[in-house]
């Protein structure tokens, strides 16, 4: 590895071994300030800024008393929340293992599984103020199908988040470039009062992921009785 470039820029050799896109990657992590904020802050990945970023801009956590963490791993968003909102339950599911974070349960499984929901609903204790997605599915290469399997997701916890969702609670799920489709955001501003898309600084300009933020959940009868 050596330094190189202006403003101390480091720069990495290609090393035996080492394909170019992985020295490119290497590259992009050491140089970005956020990977170096993350870990002097203590945070498990450089997305944890982006929900600090968007609870900046749309007061997210302000008073919330339960939250559901969508695709937790590897943990940063739940750690934002514990730190903002210590008192809060947390509850997180992702199909990939997540170390232990103190006051978040966590569960292994498939948000797709039919059994998903009510562990998550039992595990929570009571309706949530808050639903937080930051799962997006594997990509394939093709734009077209990534969206649409992405987008599947999204409609997921828009379904999730209507039976789960206190009155007045909010819903924030990651979509991709151009953001969530004319259906979707259609089915969105019927359940909430306000929906709108971001695109926090810590997101990657490269990246095509955006956000979409849907605030003041109107209630629905489902939502009066979630499932035991």
């Amino acid at each position: 590895m050596s330094r190189g470039g202006s403003g101390g820029r480091q720069r990495v050799k290609t090393g035996r071994g080492r394909t170019a896109s992985s020295t490119r990657w290497l590259e992009r992590q050491l140089n970005d300030p956020y990977v170096r904020r993350a870990k002097a802050e203590g945070y498990r990945s450089r997305a944890a800024y982006k929900l600090i970023e968007l609870d900046e801009r749309f007061g997210l956590l302000r008073g919330v008393t339960r939250v559901i963490d969508l695709g937790i791993a590897p943990g940063g968003w739940a750690q934002v929340v514990r730190r903002q909102a210590p008192k809060a339950a947390v509850v997180g599911i992702d199909l990939l293992p997540v170390d232990p974070i103190d006051g978040v349960v966590i569960l292994q499984m498939d948000f797709m599984d039919e059994a998903a929901p009510e562990r998550l609903a039992t595990e929570l204790g009571g309706l949530a103020d808050l639903i937080l997605s930051d799962m997006a599915a594997n990509t394939v290469g093709h734009p077209q199908t990534d969206h649409l399997r992405t987008m599947a997701l999204v409609e997921a916890g828009c379904a999730f988040a209507a039976e789960m969702l206190r009155p007045g609670g909010a819903y924030v799920a990651k979509v991709l470039a151009g953001g969530a489709d004319n259906d979707l955001v259609a089915e969105l501003k019927r359940l909430f009062a306000t929906v709108k898309h971001a695109k926090p600084p810590a997101s990657r300009k490269d990246s095509s992921e955006w956000y979409v933020i849907a605030q003041g959940f109107k209630g629905a009868p489902a939502a009066t009785n979630p499932p035991a």
